[in-house]
């Protein structure tokens, strides 16, 4: 039998006349459908099959081998969740997680970015550059620079100063 010829037909075969072909040379059936690795398999098992399988002394070492493995007979416990101790003295202050950021309608945000003078108005809408409506400032600055930025940041505008 040559194995290359083998491959090269089973190469040709569906995934479904692999699996018949795995169920002969294996003497069982698979719920494989991986193409590349049914035709690895089958032909292992057919080369396997014609040269003969391992050794008796290979065998014996890959029980000894086998043997000495640490295995864990027991699962790991579960961890408990640590619990978090305040000291005496810590105060907690809650915080909010956005500053406010007031613009008010009309207002105007400048910005200097490579040699342009950036002018922005605030719209009840949204904001408007160069004759164009954007809908938030972050498009105002993609539309700027080409590149995603956080709107606010990009025109420095901090908490409620603006």
């Amino acid at each position: 039998m040559n194995i290359d010829r083998e491959v090269a037909l089973m190469k040709l075969m569906s995934v479904g006349e692999l699996r018949k072909k795995y169920c002969e040379v294996f003497k069982e059936p698979t719920n494989a459908r991986n193409k590349v690795w049914l035709i690895k398999r089958i032909a292992w098992r057919m080369q396997a099959n014609i040269e003969g399988d391992l050794s008796e002394r290979a065998r014996r070492r890959a029980m000894e081998i086998a043997n000495d493995a640490d295995i864990r007979m027991m699962p790991p416990r579960e961890r408990k969740p640590r619990e978090v101790v305040q000291q005496p003295n810590t105060v907690v202050v809650k915080v909010d997680s956005k500053p406010a950021r007031s613009l008010s309608v009309g207002q105007s945000l400048q910005r200097s970015y490579k040699g342009q003078n950036i002018v922005v108005v605030v719209r009840g809408d949204g904001f408007e550059w160069q004759g164009q409506k954007y809908k938030s400032l972050t498009a105002v600055a993609k539309a700027v620079t080409g590149k995603h930025w956080n709107g606010f940041n990009f025109f420095r505008v901090d908490g409620d100063k603006a």
